[in-house]
């Protein structure tokens, strides 16, 4: 008998999944300074990150994401998931308002109806396959039914005794939505979305779990964990979560429908009780998913198949409630410098990026154009940037306006100072972006690979952005005086 079990447990129906596993990320809200819609896509794009989960469905957002490229799963937020479960109309109207209105400029490949619903707004449990079904109607109705997908995220904490996997089963109270939840997954060809965190796994076991068995790190073959029931071995709690799904799912008698990590990451920095928190931990954890997903590694129950994966998150949120570590899941902060670098050597080009020599400091969009003025008056003066490349008949005087003036000054100011934090603020009026600003024969400094050469780094410079000046000297946006033209030789000259 339980030979015969073995065999039909490793018998089951391959699931079907795209050849190659991607790698996304989530964008969260809950910054104090969140950037702009345009920023976020251009961090995006410029990490090469070409799969993006929003939770919402905000308009600006996918706007700037119109002609992107970028693959986009939007999501119903759980407040709205009562009105959308309870009305066909409602769900229409929210597909017709937060999807056919930018698609097809903006990718939408997905919808995420709720997040965590059995686990966080159990209330809601009743009406989440109706809510699932009625946006799915509402997007058949539009003929965006074969190119939008339509499920919803879990908790990994719905499946119970998840280790050994081949154990594994969903809580049989929510069998009445996980059954027809599931059906639907299985006749619309959608998947399976479910967050997995190894972080959460490795802390609630009292050390039964080892710290390198959750980080991906390699153990000794004496040290793997061994399902005894399929004799499957597993070096990481991710694949043993993913295929804990699996096999909860077989016990449904759902054997073909795939699934995708809507959250995985590890946090950067904790409480005093969460001493595992820290960069080179979430450096570690998120290097070795990136590697483990884009190697289409799969897991043990299904070799070869592709897991993909959003990480938890691109910017930390330094406004979510809760504890340290609650802030700190992001690879990059609200500036868009990363938190680490990713030691991601052979691991394609997503996120692999050393973003540490490719940041730069522009005018932040929508500034007060009188802040900048003053902030480049202090840039070029007290700063002791050096702006000759701005006069007129230089390779930065084009376009001739204060925001490209400021953004060069903010820039070399930035990069002379070592790109040291606070170092482009000027009074709120610069940020941090990892594009390029160089345009033309405009080379800026930091510019990889090209001549933006920067004066005598090892002047003095004051430590603040203060942006004003006992004796300030104006700078004009459409010309220079010769008064700030003998300044600026007169400072090149002391710098140099």
């Amino acid at each position: 008998m339980a030979v015969l079990f073995l065999l039909l447990l490793l018998s089951v129906s391959a699931v079907s999944a795209d050849k190659d596993a991607f790698i996304g990320v989530n964008v969260g809200t809950s910054l104090s300074d969140m950037p702009s819609p345009t920023q976020v896509v251009a961090l995006l794009k410029a990490q090469n990150i070409h799969h993006v989960r929003l939770y919402d469905a905000d308009r600006a957002m996918l706007v700037a994401l119109a002609n992107s490229g970028i693959r986009v799963t939007v999501s119903v937020p759980n407040e709205q998931l009562l009105g959308i479960g309870q009305s066909n109309a409602t769900a229409a109207n929210w597909v017709a308002r937060n999807v056919i209105a930018h698609v097809p400029a903006t990718n939408i490949t997905a919808i995420a109806v709720g997040s965590e619903v059995l686990t966080t707004l159990p209330n809601a449990a009743p009406i989440l396959v109706s809510a699932v079904k009625f946006i799915h109607s509402a997007l058949v109705a539009s003929n965006l039914d074969s190119q939008i997908k339509v499920s919803t995220p879990h908790s990994s904490s719905i499946i119970l005794d998840s280790f050994p996997p081949s154990q594994a089963f969903f809580n049989r109270t929510w069998d009445p939505v996980m059954v027809p939840l599931l059906k639907f997954l299985q006749s619309t060809g959608s998947y399976f979305m479910i967050n997995v965190y190894p972080y959460y796994s490795y802390m609630q076991s009292n050390s039964i779990i080892p710290l390198d068995y959750a980080l991906f790190r390699p153990l000794p073959p004496n040290k793997e964990a061994v399902d005894a029931n399929t004799l499957l071995h597993y070096t990481n709690v991710f694949e043993a979560l993913v295929d804990a799904a699996y096999f909860a799912m077989s016990y449904l008698n759902f054997t073909n429908v795939p699934i995708v990590v809507t959250e995985s990451g590890w946090p950067s920095k904790g409480d005093s009780n969460e001493p595992d928190a820290t960069i080179e931990n979430a450096n570690t954890y998120n290097s070795n998913l990136i590697r483990h997903v884009l190697n289409n590694t799969g897991t043990p129950k299904h070799p070869g198949i592709s897991v993909s994966t959003y990480i938890y998150e691109l910017y930390n949120e330094d406004t979510r409630p809760g504890p340290v570590s609650e802030k700190n899941w992001g690879l990059f902060d609200a500036n868009g410098v990363p938190v680490y670098i990713l030691h991601l050597t052979g691991a394609g080009t997503v996120l692999a990026n050393d973003t540490t020599n490719q940041t730069f400091c522009v005018a932040k969009e929508g500034s007060d154009p009188k802040m900048l003025q003053a902030a480049l008056d202090w840039a070029c003066g007290p700063g002791k940037v050096d702006c000759t490349p701005l006069l007129q008949g230089q390779p930065c005087y084009e376009p001739d306006n204060v925001v490209t003036h400021s953004t060069f000054a903010f820039n070399a100011y930035f990069q002379r100072m070592a790109k040291s934090p606070g170092t482009c603020d000027f009074k709120g009026v610069a940020t941090v972006t990892t594009t390029d600003p160089s345009h033309g024969s405009c080379i800026f400094p930091g510019s990889s690979g090209r001549n933006g050469t920067l004066t005598n780094t090892t002047s003095l410079a004051p430590s603040t952005n203060s942006t004003t000046s006992d004796s300030p000297q104006l700078y004009n946006a459409n010309s220079f005086t010769t008064l700030v033209i003998l300044c600026g030789l007169l400072m090149s000259a002391i710098v140099l």
